[in-house]
């Protein structure tokens, strides 16, 4: 058996280590999520690979320049249907006074009646999109962002969600 210098066995060592944390940091991949909290009978995170199981819609916005930008993801309303939140037929009274509020990870928040979301109230279409014209979005806007089409203003059209928020309207 061949012996090897103390020096060139921690060298080795050393190596190791770090080869297996580079491997590790490479095969652990942070998904990310948007979580659905609040007033919700179904708290829940959801990632790329739940919303590609989903009801999938196009939606086409007009950009800060007047350009016009097409998106794809899940309708928002979809999204609060599967986390329990009061909609449809159960949308009357009380419940009206329930809000949705989006934040994203800046710490930019934008809010939404139950209503403006629901289909018994609108035609509009809200989504929380994955993608602009079929490819990822990009960096600093993804990657979920939210769409809402026909404002004047994309102020609502918020950049990299990561909370959907179920509250009640208080005095």
């Amino acid at each position: 058996m061949k012996k090897y210098p103390l020096s060139r066995i921690i060298l080795i060592f050393l190596f190791l280590v770090i080869f297996l944390q580079n491997i590790s940091a490479q095969s652990v991949v942070k998904q990310a999520v948007v979580k659905v909290e609040g007033e919700v009978l179904k708290p829940m995170s959801l990632g790329m690979l739940d919303l590609a199981k989903m009801k999938r819609v196009e939606a086409t916005m007009k950009d800060r320049d007047g350009k016009l930008q097409q998106y794809s993801g899940v309708p928002v309303f979809e999204i609060l249907q599967l986390a329990g939140v009061t909609v449809g037929k159960e949308l009357k009274g009380e419940n009206l006074a329930k809000y949705l509020l989006v934040r994203c990870s800046d710490g930019y928040e934008v809010v939404f009646s139950l209503a403006e979301l629901d289909p018994s109230f609108t035609n509009r279409v809200i989504i929380l999109a994955d993608s602009n014209d079929g490819k990822p979005l990009a960096d600093g806007i993804g990657p979920f962002r939210l769409v809402v089409p026909d404002e004047n203003k994309p102020a609502r059209s918020a950049h990299e969600v990561t909370h959907l928020i179920i509250r009640f309207a208080k005095d």
